[in-house]
């Protein structure tokens, strides 16, 4: 791998800060600690401008290059996942219920690195604007931060970010032209039936029973109305229902997700559900209604742009180490937000095998940080340089 010598030399430092933001993680729009490490290292590294409370906890800082010239945002998340770590690493959370079981102590930590390189060579044209991001776990940081003027206070000419991927080599880089991850909504359906006691069930609508039928059939909805050939997810991850063992309940609710690559798919699927919902729920006597909650949009990749970062990765990690055509994931990310307003490339890269992500064994590689810190640098510089040699020759 061809690293760059003064991140590799700072990658001890740089552990050694990211097991401290691993010890003390914070949840979506809580990373105040995390935030105020972020703006002291930067402040350190005589990072040009610093602005604090973008998106109530985000962190944006600016590096001015040679000469006035095109803008890149860099952005990595900040959030930890409100769930218990199991790992029984030296350097676990220290804060119960609270774990980074996705890595994004990792990514803040590379990004941090590719800062203090960028700000102590300035080897470029332009600005590089490094965008520290709170709440990508399900909460929208990258809408909240948008919804305070991100690209009017710092415009980008283009924007990236990758996230880190267990149990693809360490050093492979991933990613894809257009769609390469999935939208996603949630939803509930609040039933409401006739409450009875448990020994008289002829006297209820029994609302557990509708449940249970309503389950099963939203199942039907991508194996019997979503095209083969399309990619769709209907999954029930929760029922709510009862309260004692003699009482049929008067209502339930079902909750879950649904994941699509095509709006058309999307609204399909809600279509599906309302109407699924509004029958079996008259079939035993009863109502639903069903609540779908707008989530992320579907992830799309800028085609110029990626096909210029898989040439900068392949010259850091070798050609037979980048695929430009990775499959798509179901996964969803914020990020989504970002591109559909700014064009650029989102990345999956490699960090060995262990627990998947979201694992409670799940355990970040150390081993990560200098790559991931050199895509990030090289990716700027690289990118940087081309959007003002373009404009040069066109006399923009």
């Amino acid at each position: 791998m061809k690293l760059i010598e003064g991140i590799v030399r700072q990658a001890e430092a740089l552990t050694a800060m990211r097991r401290d933001i691993h010890a003390h993680p914070e949840i979506g729009f809580e990373e105040t600690r995390t935030a105020a490490l972020v703006a002291d290292r930067l402040k350190a590294w005589g990072i040009d401008r610093i602005e604090t409370g973008i998106g109530r906890t985000g962190v944006v800082g600016v590096i001015h290059g040679t000469c006035k010239g095109p803008h890149i945002g860099l952005r990595a998340d900040m959030d930890a996942l409100p769930m218990e770590e199991e790992t029984g690493l030296p350097f676990a959370s220290q804060c119960p219920g609270v774990f980074h079981g996705c890595g994004h102590d990792g990514h803040t930590t590379m990004l941090l690195g590719a800062a203090q390189y960028l700000a102590a060579t300035r080897n470029f044209p332009g600005t590089i604007h490094l965008i520290f991001q709170p709440a990508e776990e399900g909460l929208a940081g990258a809408t909240a931060m948008m919804d305070d003027g991100l690209f009017e206070r710092f415009p980008c000419d283009e924007v990236y970010a990758l996230h880190n991927w267990p149990n693809a080599e360490l050093g492979w880089v991933g990613t894809r032209e257009g769609v390469a991850m999935a939208a996603s909504n949630n939803f509930d359906i609040e039933i409401a039936g006739r409450g009875a006691h448990g020994a008289m069930p002829h006297q209820s609508v029994d609302a557990v029973m509708v449940a249970t039928a309503l389950t099963q059939a939203l199942q039907t909805i991508v194996s019997r109305n979503v095209p083969p050939l399309e990619t769709a997810i209907v999954s029930v991850t929760k029922i709510h229902a009862g309260s004692a063992y003699n009482v049929i309940p008067e209502t339930a609710t079902l909750s879950g997700t649904i994941r699509t690559f095509d709006p058309v798919i999307q609204s399909l699927i809600v279509a599906r559900m309302k109407a699924l919902a509004a029958g079996i729920a008259e079939g035993f006597g009863g109502t639903a209604t069903v609540r779908v909650h707008p989530g992320y949009k579907a992830l799309v990749n800028a085609g110029p742009q990626t096909a210029a970062i898989c040439a900068i990765a392949s010259e850091i990690v070798g050609p037979e180490n980048v695929s430009p055509d990775a499959p798509p994931l179901t996964g969803s990310e914020d990020f989504s937000d970002m591109l559909a307003a700014v064009p650029g490339t989102y990345l999956w890269l490699g960090q060995g095998e262990g627990p998947n992500l979201h694992n409670p064994a799940y355990r970040f590689n150390d081993d990560l940080i200098p790559i991931g810190a050199t895509l990030y640098a090289r990716m700027a510089e690289h990118r940087l340089s081309a959007i003002q040699t373009a404009k040069l020759a066109t006399g923009g």
